[in-house]
């Protein structure tokens, strides 16, 4: 008996392409945050209104949903917050880099709850991850000397296992469900959680002028409005581990974006961590071998 590789079907190069859609316009978050930093708006504000705006627009493009399903997303959405917070905590108290490498091993995360579920790991996708991780570790760097805050490395580590949590939630929870009305019930959750946050902090305000409006609108656009649908596809058409490798890349898109736009300079070790990454992806989606069904030739 002979066995063939699967190709490559047309859903699957979707998911392909909207998880690389996805990456790109989640990397485009950090050049929002330095933006709003810039224009005076503080981060729980600026996420409150984000996801408050992205609600307002999404929610009357849901449908007619049953309450079973819109419980489902709400838990989805409550998921997706509490990573993001523990992200959040873990930034107050470790650097950013040690923050963003703890969240983005992520994937790692999602190969562990498959496995646990019965669904054992390809060898091709434990090389991908492994080639990931090693990518990330050149373009965000190893933990240093500012990174011995045990609190902070756990809410870091955390992060990537609810993040984790969330993307496998996702592929769960969400089949049969538009991207548009899983996109806008966690963003009610998290516009509210982000709101009732930057009231207890004391800086919630009406934004009064055009450039704070204008981050507000970047970030609600950009890196929700079309990462997080597109993100959502990818997860139906491929699977959380294999999109959540794909998620990766974002980390090199926001060097590179940075690199265009805020003049900061790429070094040779980002450029390898890169290429690492791409690789990891690209392993990610090799198609697993079929065995066909018949008699012995």
């Amino acid at each position: 008996m002979t066995t063939t590789a699967a190709p490559l079907r047309s859903d699957t190069r979707a998911g392909v392409g909207l998880g690389v859609v996805a990456a790109v316009a989640f990397s485009t978050l950090g050049v929002w945050g330095k933006l709003a930093t810039q224009v005076g708006l503080d981060s729980h504000d600026a996420l409150a209104w984000r996801f408050a705006l992205v609600a307002a627009l999404l929610l009357p493009l849901s449908g007619r949903l049953t309450w079973a399903v819109r419980t489902r997303l709400l838990g989805v959405g409550l998921l997706y917050t509490v990573a993001t917070l523990a992200y959040f905590v873990a930034l107050g108290r470790v650097t950013a880099g040690a923050t963003s490498l703890l969240l983005y091993s992520a994937p790692a995360f999602v190969v562990l709850l498959a496995w646990g579920q019965g669904r054992a790991p390809r060898r091709t996708q434990l090389g991908a991850v492994a080639l990931a991780l090693l990518g990330l570790v050149l373009v965000i760097g190893l933990p240093g000397p500012d990174d011995r805050d045990a609190v902070g490395l756990l809410c870091g580590a955390a992060a990537g296992a609810l993040y984790a949590l969330y993307l496998s939630a996702s592929e769960r929870w969400l089949r049969g469900v538009s991207p548009v009305a899983a996109t806008a019930h966690m963003a009610l959750v998290a516009g509210v959680t982000f709101g009732a946050l930057a009231s207890v902090r004391g800086t919630l305000h009406v934004p009064d002028r055009p450039d704070e409006w204008g981050v507000i609108v970047g970030m609600a656009v950009i890196p929700t409005i079309v990462a997080v649908p597109a993100l959502y596809g990818a997860i139906a058409r491929l699977g959380a581990t294999r999109a959540s490798l794909l998620g990766t890349l974002e980390p090199l898109f926001t060097v590179l974006l940075a690199a265009l736009l805020l003049r900061e300079q790429v070094g040779a070790g980002a450029l390898l961590g890169g290429a690492l990454i791409l690789a990891g992806a690209g392993l990610a989606q090799w198609p697993a071998r079929r065995v066909p069904v018949g008699p012995h030739p």
